[in-house]
């Protein structure tokens, strides 16, 4: 409200200058006074009404920056919100380079739209609104009619080609963000391009896609030309009109000089903003289509949302059902067929099966990343669709196969599992998950940086720094999603007899390929082709003489066979 206020103050010292203008220049032209003098303040006013215009629009700004700033934070926040709340689904499609562009452009227009489309298109369309008034009182109509003319013929002119012009504009984001998806693509993956040789392939397919973009541009700034050409002619054919005219009232000696430098006046400041105006609506409709792409974010939907009467999930003993579970990403194929088990309270259960046959899916499906199309899943005998999601999500705590890290410390990816965790306990969680030997031997230690998605640290070491990090968390239900694959047979064991201890007493579910690993679980699962084929414990299921013995069996071939260093 101040910024309006400070506004209006402005407008009223710019429309009050070209009339002080006038009557200091009545005062000293010698046709017009018999007695010429000096005009002190009228001259004195004209200066102080300038400076007020320029002072009042710097405070203006200077205030309403508060406000667009903070619009601008708060959008860009919920953004990301969104995102965050976002199913899996959509992350699993999701171009990151193309996203990060889009609300980077969406949040620059946002902020133009805000200081120009109240500061400059509404003020101006007041100020034109007031000089036509002005002209149209103290002088010949036609001074009024030729002045609104010429601007709503530069209006139409200016929305006619600018609409024109936004598919240009489309044009140029969709390839903008096209190309920054190709190079953050490209970067992430960087071994991946060095071990196939690959490097010209990514540029010439970056340089493809700048291509379309530079086409686009050049269509853009050639379209540009044309608007600003013919606004131009239409600004410069309206003033030469209006000056002929108000030269002749002076000839004739209808008008003083001080008139003709009025009329003058006023048509340099509306002409001016005018033209202003041209730019600013053509960036404002730039800054729309900036705005849609970040918009069509906030657009997408969860895909699994919590129910309106969602509760919170009370975890007391953590037992975990799947009763006749089915599930499939596409309706055209299946992942899992009418799955039916019980992790029992504070038991070890672990699934083995083929690749493909559906074990991480269990898992993705416990902690709700996605919804079973049949069947429900309970914990401790609450159905998690009716429990809200973000406290599902505290009780569990997963160790992927495939470990990213932020790129960050190694103490901060450590403590994210409990941002509020004491130094003593992150530290703790490191030697449980046999890293502290390994960071201390670091020179930088716990703040040494791991790169962008742990790059630095080997696969092993990743996924230690995850184990360490769920272990902090300290939930009630854990879930080891191959956690050991990446790490050699000494590690393997030593961490493996800890997550024996940490486990113990609490319901864990252990995806494994390393039978060896899972000996020890109260109930082992054999999935193939999306069912249970096979259950019962690891001596069990050897006396059944099927899938797990055979696999149990090619295993330990494997290990005896002698391999050469």
């Amino acid at each position: 409200m101040f910024a309006l206020g400070l506004l209006t103050l402005a407008k009223l010292a710019n429309v009050t200058v070209p009339i002080t203008l006038k009557h200091a220049i009545d005062a000293l032209d010698p046709q017009h006074q018999e007695i010429i003098y000096l005009p002190i303040f009228m001259l004195v006013a004209y200066g102080l009404l300038r400076f007020a215009s320029s002072a009042f629009s710097e405070l203006r700004d200077a205030l309403f920056a508060k406000v667009i700033f903070r619009s601008v934070r708060r959008i860009a926040t919920q953004i990301l919100s969104h995102l965050h709340d976002l199913s899996l689904q959509f992350h699993l499609q999701r171009q990151t380079g193309g996203i990060s562009r889009d609300i980077e452009r969406g949040s620059r227009g946002i902020s133009f739209l805000m200081n120009f489309m109240i500061f400059n298109i509404l003020p101006t369309l007041v100020e034109i609104g007031l000089v036509s008034a002005i002209l149209l009182i103290n002088y010949d109509s036609i001074f009024a009619i030729i002045t609104t003319s010429t601007i709503l013929i530069y209006i139409f002119y200016t929305l006619i080609i600018t609409e024109w012009r936004m598919r240009y504009r489309r044009r140029m984001n969709e390839m903008d963000s096209q190309a920054n998806n190709q190079a953050i693509d490209s970067l992430m993956n960087y071994e991946t391009v060095k071990y196939f040789n690959n490097e010209t392939l990514e540029v010439s397919q970056y340089d493809e896609k700048l291509a379309s973009w530079e086409k686009s541009a050049i269509h853009n700034q050639t379209s540009l030309s044309v608007l600003n050409i013919g606004q131009g002619i239409i600004i410069s054919a309206g003033l030469t009109a209006l000056m002929l005219l108000a030269g002749q009232g002076v000839v004739n000696a209808q008008l003083s000089l001080g008139d003709l430098v009025l009329i003058n006046a006023y048509l340099l400041q509306l002409y001016m903003p005018l033209g202003f105006l041209g730019f600013v609506y053509r960036e404002i409709r730039h800054s729309l289509a900036d705005m849609e792409r970040m918009f069509n974010l906030l657009d997408q939907q969860r895909e699994v949302p919590d129910s309106r009467d969602a509760v919170e999930i009370d975890v007391n003993a953590g037992e975990i059902k799947f009763v006749n579970v089915s599930f499939s990403y596409h309706a055209d194929r299946m992942i899992l067929k009418n799955i039916n088990f019980t992790a029992k309270a504070g038991q070890k259960l672990a699934i083995v099966g083929p690749s493909g046959s559906g074990k991480s899916t269990i898992i993705r499906l416990l902690y709700r990343f996605y919804d079973p199309q049949v069947g429900h899943i309970e914990i401790d005998n609450q159905d998690i669709k009716t429990v809200s999601q973000n406290s599902l999500r505290k009780h569990i705590g997963v160790v992927p196969q495939d470990t990213v890290l932020f790129n960050d410390t190694i103490y901060h990816n450590i403590a994210y599992g409990k941002p509020s965790a004491s130094n003593e306990q992150v530290i703790m969680a490191a030697k449980q998950a046999n890293l502290d030997d390994f960071i201390n031997n670091l020179p930088d230690g716990y703040e040494t940086i791991v790169g962008e998605r742990g790059l630095k640290l080997s696969g092993g070491e990743k996924q230690r720094i995850a184990i360490a990090r769920t272990l902090l968390k300290a939930p009630e239900i854990l879930c080891f999603d191959e956690a050991t694959s990446a790490l050699d047979s000494h590690a393997e064991q030593r961490i493996g007899q800890e997550i024996i201890n940490i486990s113990a007493n609490k319901t864990s579910l252990v995806i494994a390929h390393r039978l060896s690993t899972i000996v020890d679980a109260h109930q082992i699962l054999v999935l193939d082709k999306g069912q249970i084929v096979e259950q019962g414990t690891h001596q069990q299921l050897l006396h059944q003489h099927g899938v797990y013995a055979s696999m149990w069996r090619l295993q330990q071939n494997y290990r005896e066979i002698p391999h050469r260093e």
